[in-house]
């Protein structure tokens, strides 16, 4: 449990830094980009080990129609992570489809496991999202890019999809089907 609370503490240090301590970030440079990202990088390889070496801790047991939920969830987080590369019309709606859609897959996430390992990282992640999106909010106004074309948003569409159904394949390769039998 160890390595997977260092990882979720470095990568919340790391992604936080710029707003915590704009002035320090500043003055590092470029050379501030690069730390930011070893220790992105070091904190995601440590909450992977992690939460693959936790010990099974049972907090609760999530009812079964929560993975049809958790599914749905992550569709919708899927659309928003894409969201977040469209030009489409549907970007201009949305100030930060990607924490929307870690925020969206942290909580699909907790929904379906009860073991403390999953709540400590998909729960810390859920809170790093939301403190993210209010420390963005107070620093930057928002202007909304323009709307793009509406062929965009469908190809939109057809990606989540694929990627989908990616991620589904990656989950049977791990072992972990996310899919009720």
């Amino acid at each position: 449990m160890t390595l997977l609370i260092l990882g979720l503490v470095l990568w919340i240090a790391a992604h936080l830094f710029k707003r915590l301590a704009p002035g320090l970030r500043d003055s590092m440079g470029n050379a501030g980009k690069g730390l930011a990202a070893v220790v992105i990088l070091a904190g995601l390889i440590l909450m992977i080990l992690g939460y693959r070496q936790a010990e099974f801790i049972n907090v609760w047991y999530p009812p079964s129609w929560t993975t049809h939920l958790n599914n749905l969830l992550m569709l919708v987080a899927v659309f928003f992570f894409a969201l977040s590369h469209s030009k489409g019309r549907l970007r201009a709606r949305f100030r930060h489809p990607q924490l929307a859609s870690v925020k969206i897959w942290a909580f699909a996430h907790l929904i379906v496991n009860g073991d403390l390992a999953s709540i400590i990282l998909f729960g810390g992640l859920l809170a790093w999202a939301v403190v993210e999106v209010i420390l963005i909010n107070r620093s930057e106004p928002w202007v909304a890019p323009q709307p793009g074309e509406a062929k965009r948003d469908v190809i939109l569409v057809g990606i989540t999809i694929v990627a989908f159904a990616v991620i589904s394949a990656i989950h049977f390769w791990l072992g972990v089907s996310p899919f009720p039998g």
